[in-house]
């Protein structure tokens, strides 16, 4: 087994907590139409799983109104933009393993399925825009997760051969996308996922409970690491 040279996450529920704000926009968007938000642990499940499903379940006409869809889905997006950073931050243990990455030699980069006119702002916000090998949003290229081919061209921007990738995610479009494109993949089990997921079915290469955890698998495929870290 080769080493891990590059280190990719996801974004909402992977590298940020983005949910808060997620939350609040369809908050807002609720009250315009007359409704009453949704408790905040049914919108945080949902969070990984796009636009789409945060509309469903507070407007779940919408799936035989088309148009009702797309009224909704601008509005949404016009609130979350206006007010995507007042209460996101990165998972506790983030920053900790981006500036281990960065001491090692290690690349480290997103692969987003959140499109780039919401991902570019929020991590230059965060401060990680200048820092990561590569960003790659929903719409960076043709196809976006479940498909390998935002994977493979994260790989490509970093420089990477996609066997010596590491991926972290949170729904099981992360697993099969990075397993898809060659990657070994790691699910992030304190990020959005609903009871009901079956995250151990999904073939991921192992399981974490704490971002630091990541540590421990890169080690683990190169253990000459230890005596250097």
């Amino acid at each position: 087994m080769s080493g891990v040279r590059t280190v990719l996450f996801d974004l909402d529920g992977t590298l940020a907590d983005t949910a808060p704000d997620l939350a609040a926009a369809l908050d807002a968007l609720c009250r315009e139409e007359g409704r009453e938000p949704l408790p905040y642990p049914r919108v945080r499940n949902q969070v990984s799983h796009g636009t789409m499903a945060l509309l469903r379940l507070a407007f779940p006409e919408i799936d035989t109104a088309p148009d009702l869809f797309e009224r909704l889905r601008a509005r949404y997006l016009d609130i979350y933009s206006n007010n995507r950073h007042l209460d996101t931050v990165l998972f506790p243990g983030i920053p900790a393993i981006l500036a281990y990455l960065e001491k090692q030699g290690f690349r480290w980069g997103i692969v987003t399925n959140k499109p780039a006119f919401l991902t570019d702002p929020l991590m230059n916000t965060l401060g990680l825009s200048t820092r990561a090998a590569c960003i790659v949003s929903g719409d960076t290229t043709d196809r976006s997760k479940p498909h390998p081919k935002p994977m493979l061209h994260a790989a490509e921007l970093a420089r990477t051969p996609p066997e010596d990738c590491l991926y972290v995610g949170d729904a099981a479009r992360d697993v099969e996308a990075g397993r898809a494109a060659g990657m070994r993949t790691l699910v992030a089990l304190y990020g959005y996922i609903d009871e009901t997921e079956r995250p151990t079915e999904w073939g991921a290469d192992g399981l974490i409970r704490d971002p630091r955890e990541i540590l421990d698998w890169i080690l683990e495929a190169d253990p000459s690491l230890r005596r250097h870290g």
